[in-house]
């Protein structure tokens, strides 16, 4: 904007409204009137828009079998989470957004994920507790191996019977635990 059409009143109405409600020096106040008229020539300039980033390398060649690219720099390694958040300040979605990837992008190499899922396989994470045997359905003697048998249902050990052959074979004789007693004031026996 051109310092003809700029209003020398609204500068002078602003410093005095400042200078009313602070305490100033008086070689501060030049300074200050010429930052006042500094920032009012430019408020009417058109915005300078930032240059469309270009990535180092294209989405599609960002993601290889070993290696995983940064779109920013170009470094390559297994996983980017750790670097785009020290080296770029960056987290996982604003990365994403930055680059108008999709939710799904991976950010590990997929040889490093194939890895790490075998390792958790053999660990056996993501089982069920050693101690916990999965539950099996008892089978007949007289069945055919070759014919697979139905499931029996597993029956409350309170409304079994001890004539039932079949819920005396699932039901396991199990130590029974001590009850407690619902209210405060009296203790628990066992």
């Amino acid at each position: 904007m051109n310092n003809e059409m700029l209003d020398p009143h609204l500068t002078t109405k602003i410093v005095s409204s400042y200078v009313r409600h602070n305490t100033l020096g008086t070689h501060q106040v030049s300074d200050l009137i010429t930052s006042v008229h500094r920032a009012l020539s430019e408020l009417r300039q058109p915005v300078q828009t930032q240059d469309a980033v270009t990535p180092a390398v294209s989405v599609r060649q960002s993601v290889r079998h070993d290696y995983v690219v940064c779109l920013d720099c170009g470094y390559r390694g297994k996983t980017l989470r750790r670097h785009i958040a020290t080296r770029h300040g960056l987290n996982r979605d604003d990365y994403l957004k930055r680059w108008g990837l999709k939710s799904n992008h991976p950010l590990t190499a997929p040889s490093y994920t194939e890895r790490r899922s075998m390792l958790a396989r053999e660990l056996g994470l993501g089982r069920k507790a050693a101690g916990e045997p999965a539950p099996v359905a008892p089978t007949s003697a007289a069945a055919d191996p070759q014919t697979k048998a139905k499931p029996t249902r597993k029956r409350n050990t309170s409304s079994a019977s001890k004539s039932d052959v079949t819920s005396e074979a699932v039901v396991e004789d199990k130590p029974a635990r001590p009850t407690r007693s619902r209210s405060k004031s009296a203790p628990a026996t066992a």
